[in-house]
C-alpha cells in the first residue's frame, strides 16, 4: 500500500472541501456576475459565515449583514465586524434561537424598500437553524417533528418536504415577502439534484413570475468530487469510480460499495451523497458516516489493501463533533461485537476506542458526504 494512505485520503478530501468552501464559492460566483453591491446581505446555514465573508470581500465595502448559523461556526474575523448581526442556533434539532433567527430574517426581508437590493446566501442546515412557524405550531412540536424525522431515517428531500408544510419562510415564502428592487440568491447544495426548492427546504426559492430574483447554485458535491479526481490524478492515482450514489439506507449502501470495490482494480474510488440511518429509541454516539464506516470496517476486516475515509463535508456527522472516520482492515476484529454497536447506533464509541474518528471542525461548506476508498 502507498505510504500513509490515511494521510493521502485526508489530503484529497480536504482539497475537495476547500474547492467548495463558502468564501471561494461565493466570491467566484460574484466575480462572474455583474451585480452591484447589495443594500443587505443575509446568509443562512452551516456555511453562512464563510459565504458572507466571501461576499463582503468581493464587494470590498461595508454592507449591513445578517448571519444565522450553527453554534461555534463563526470566525473571529466575522465576529469583530460592527455591521454584522450574528445569530447562532441549533442543528439538527432546532432551538429557540432558530425561531429568533427566522423572525429576524423575515423582518429584514419585509422591511426592504422598493429601491433596495438583497443578496441571499443559502447553505444546508438552514432548515433547522432558521424557522418561522405557521400559526398553532410551537417550538416543542417542531423539535419533536425533527427528532422523528431523524429517527425514521428519511432522506433530506423527504424531511424538507415536510418542513415546508409548517413554515412561513420555506418553499419560497421568504422571498414572497420581498418587495425590493432585486434579489440575488447564491446557494451551496447539500441535496440530491441540487434543486433550490429542496436546499434548506426552499428558503432561497422564489414563487414569483418576474425576473427580480436571480438564483444560482455555486457549489455542490459533484464539484468537490471532480476536484478530488483531478488532485488524485496529479498524484498518479488510478481513478476507478466517481459516483454520487450514497443515497438510501447505510446498511444497503455498505453492501453496494463493498461489491464495487472488493474485486475492482487498484486505485481511488470516489463516492458522494448522503445515507440515512434508522435510530433506536435511545441512540448512542455517532452519525450516518460513522455508522457506514463501521459497517464497511466489518466487511473489510483482515484485508490490508483497503483504506476508507467517510466524512461529512460540513465537518459534522449527526449530533457529534466528528466529521466521520478513516478505517482499514484492522479497525474491526470481532464481528459479533460490532453488531452490538450498530444496533445501538453507537458506532462513534466503537470507532473512538480504535482512534478511527476524523475530526475537522467547521469547514465553511456543506455539500453532503464524501467517501474515498484507496485500494492497493
Amino acid at each position: 500500500m502507498t505510504n500513509n494512505p490515511a494521510a493521502i485520503l485526508e489530503d484529497l478530501w480536504w482539497q475537495g472541501v476547500n474547492a467548495v468552501r463558502g468564501f471561494s464559492a461565493v466570491s467566484t460566483a460574484l466575480s462572474k456576475s455583474n451585480i452591484k453591491a447589495p443594500d443587505l446581505i443575509i446568509a443562512v446555514g452551516k456555511a453562512a459565515g464563510d459565504m458572507a465573508l466571501g461576499a463582503r470581500s468581493h464587494f470590498d465595502s461595508s454592507i449591513q449583514t445578517l448571519i444565522v448559523t450553527k453554534y461555534d461556526h463563526i470566525s473571529e474575523a466575522l465576529a469583530a465586524l460592527d455591521d454584522c448581526e450574528i445569530i447562532e442556533s441549533a442543528h439538527p434539532v432546532p432551538d429557540q434561537n432558530s425561531l429568533i433567527g427566522g423572525a429576524r430574517v423575515l423582518e429584514c426581508v419585509k422591511n426592504m424598500t422598493g429601491d433596495q437590493s438583497l443578496l441571499l446566501l443559502v447553505s444546508g442546515g438552514a432548515s433547522a437553524l432558521v424557522e418561522v412557524l405557521e400559526e398553532g405550531r410551537t417550538l416543542e412540536s417542531l423539535k419533536a417533528l425533527n427528532q422523528a424525522f431523524l429517527a425514521e431515517g428519511l432522506s433530506i428531500g423527504e424531511i424538507n418536504a415536510e418542513r415546508r408544510k409548517i413554515s412561513r419562510i420555506k418553499g419560497g415564502r421568504l422571498l414572497d415577502a420581498f418587495y425590493g428592487k432585486s434579489a440575488h440568491v447564491i446557494a451551496i447544495s447539500d441535496v440530491e439534484g441540487d434543486s433550490i426548492d429542496v436546499i434548506a427546504s426552499g428558503i432561497g426559492a422564489y414563487n414569483g413570475g418576474d425576473d427580480r430574483v436571480q438564483i444560482e447554485i455555486a457549489a455542490s458535491n459533484a464539484v468537490a468530487r471532480q476536484v478530488i479526481e483531478g488532485a488524485a490524478q496529479s498524484k498518479k492515482l488510478n481513478i476507478c469510480l466517481n459516483e454520487e450514489c450514497l443515497y438510501g439506507r447505510a446498511d444497503d449502501i455498505a453492501i453496494s460499495l463493498f461489491d464495487k470495490i472488493k474485486n475492482g482494480p487498484a486505485g481511488l474510488y470516489i463516492f458522494g451523497g448522503e445515507p440515512t440511518v434508522e435510530l433506536p429509541e435511545n441512540p448512542g454516539r455517532g452519525g450516518r458516516n460513522q455508522h457506514l464506516a463501521l459497517l464497511l470496517a466489518d466487511k473489510i476486516k483482515t484485508r490490508d489493501d483497503l483504506h476508507i475515509l467517510i466524512a461529512g463535508t460540513d465537518g459534522t456527522d449527526g449530533p457529534t463533533d466528528e466529521a466521520g472516520a478513516i478505517i482499514d482492515g484492522a479497525t474491526v476484529k470481532d464481528t459479533a461485537q460490532v453488531a452490538k454497536y450498530l444496533t445501538a447506533a453507537d458506532a462513534g464509541t466503537y470507532l473512538s476506542e480504535r482512534s478511527a474518528l476524523l475530526t475537522t471542525g467547521p469547514t465553511g461548506t456543506n455539500v453532503m458526504d464524501i467517501t474515498l476508498v484507496l485500494k492497493a
